[in-house]
């Protein structure tokens, strides 16, 4: 089964192009801090462009895998609507993946002494994060002990304690976190006993070839409209409409300014 997966959560874009013989292609664009990121510009041309490599057209595809998030609203808007799209104009299976549990996937399997459960941490933005916890189960894929939630970095120590209790260990498990959520809140994560690789390590990086595989694991969905992103939090645009939805409910009906001191 030959599967093209992509990730669209965070600033990355990320395309992997899986094989039947299970030989990977992929194409990452990771845009600096003070760069727009490319979600919707430059993922189909990057998937056109794997499959140029490969030698194959897009009607070799069997599968689509998409990962669905927590993460960046425009992003993930993009990746699921591309998504949807190529599956129905291709007429070809489609499957959506947790991006946390692609992120944790490939961490549990380096680590081949089975020292460390992980800590899948993606940067929020307004000073949050998303965060998951993985173990390694018997089957050799990622077992969820607490699922995605989006928080404030001073609480990332409660969701090991909270898989820990889970899965009835004792506090003092190692752990690791991954994920550019566990760069940007480094400190938060060390102070609470949990091990961060250095800025520079692959494990921080999603990989597209992780959705193939999780993809290719996965039940295709009966219709494109069961994928939807997982955002975990309202968008910030919903928010600002509800703030200025209050503030003209609130303005005196001839136009004068609201009074801070005023008493409801």
């Amino acid at each position: 089964m030959i599967v093209l997966g992509f990730d669209t959560a965070t600033r990355s874009t990320a395309v992997a192009l899986c094989m039947g013989d299970a030989s990977t292609l992929q194409a990452r664009d990771d845009p600096g801090t003070d760069v727009h990121p490319g979600h919707a510009t430059r993922l189909l041309s990057m998937a056109d462009g794997l499959l140029g490599s490969a030698g194959i057209g897009w009607s070799a595809i069997d599968r689509i895998a998409v990962g669905l998030g927590p993460g960046t609203f425009t992003g993930l808007r993009v990746g699921v609507a591309t998504a949807r799209g190529l599956a129905q104009s291709l007429g070809v299976d489609l499957v959506g993946v947790s991006s946390l549990r692609a992120l944790a996937e490939p961490a549990l399997r380096a680590d081949v002494d089975g020292s460390y459960h992980v800590l899948a941490v993606l940067d929020a933005r307004r000073g949050e994060a998303f965060a998951a916890a993985y173990a390694m189960a018997d089957r050799g894929s990622a077992e969820e002990l607490v699922p995605p939630r989006a928080l404030a970095p001073e609480d990332l120590g409660g969701v090991v304690e909270q898989a820990e209790t889970a899965i009835g260990e004792e506090q003092g498990r190692r752990w690791q976190a991954i994920g550019d959520g566990a760069v940007r809140f480094r400190g938060d994560l060390q102070a609470a006993g949990v091990a961060v690789p250095p800025d520079s390590s692959p494990l921080h990086l999603l990989s597209a070839e992780a959705i193939c595989d999780l993809g290719a694991r996965a039940e295709a969905v009966a219709s494109g409209e069961a994928i939807v992103p997982d955002y975990r939090r309202r968008p910030d645009a919903e928010i600002a409409l509800e703030h200025n939805q209050a503030l003209a409910l609130a303005q005196p009906s001839d136009g004068s300014p609201i009074r801070e001191d005023a008493q409801p």
